[in-house]
């Protein structure tokens, strides 16, 4: 970190502390040539991640529309608010740990699709039915008879 005083390009840090409810961290700094103390600040920086959607438009990742689309699904089954944030926060940061920074909404489906299938097959296939949008009954039944067969 450069001193401001003199320009000096190294400093030791004297206290580091949490500040804005862990968004930012607040350093008090020393210069190890002029001995002068200086307070910085670090911010964790986000990038957004964008979905390209079916039409090609894109837009910023809204994790209420995932959670909106997984509760829809879950609805009068089984499933806890709990297990469903955890869904969407495992999605989430999958999105996040990636190294891409746009995202197809299919993906997102996909994903939303196979943790659907281990926590409710009722729900992962009001999903499906939704997401892969079925045309008729043989495309649903196609999908049960794949959900069967992995049994």
């Amino acid at each position: 970190m450069k001193c401001p005083f003199c320009g000096y390009e190294e400093s030791k840090v004297i206290d580091s502390r949490p500040t804005d409810e862990g968004e930012r961290i607040r350093r008090r700094r020393e210069c190890i040539k002029c001995a002068k103390r200086f307070t910085t600040y670090e911010i964790i920086e986000s990038v957004p991640i964008i979905v390209v959607k079916k039409d090609k438009s894109r837009e910023v990742f809204d994790r209420t529309k995932l959670f909106n689309g997984l509760l829809r699904a879950c609805e009068k089954r089984p499933v806890s608010l709990d297990t469903i944030e955890g869904m969407v926060s495992d999605i989430e940061s999958n999105l996040q740990n990636s190294l891409d920074r746009e995202v197809t909404s299919t993906h997102i489906g996909q994903l939303a699709m196979e943790r659907l299938k281990n926590v409710d097959e009722v729900a992962y296939v009001r999903f499906a039915s939704v997401y892969r949008q079925f045309k008729d009954i043989n495309t649903f039944m196609d999908e049960l008879a794949k959900l069967l067969s992995e049994k």
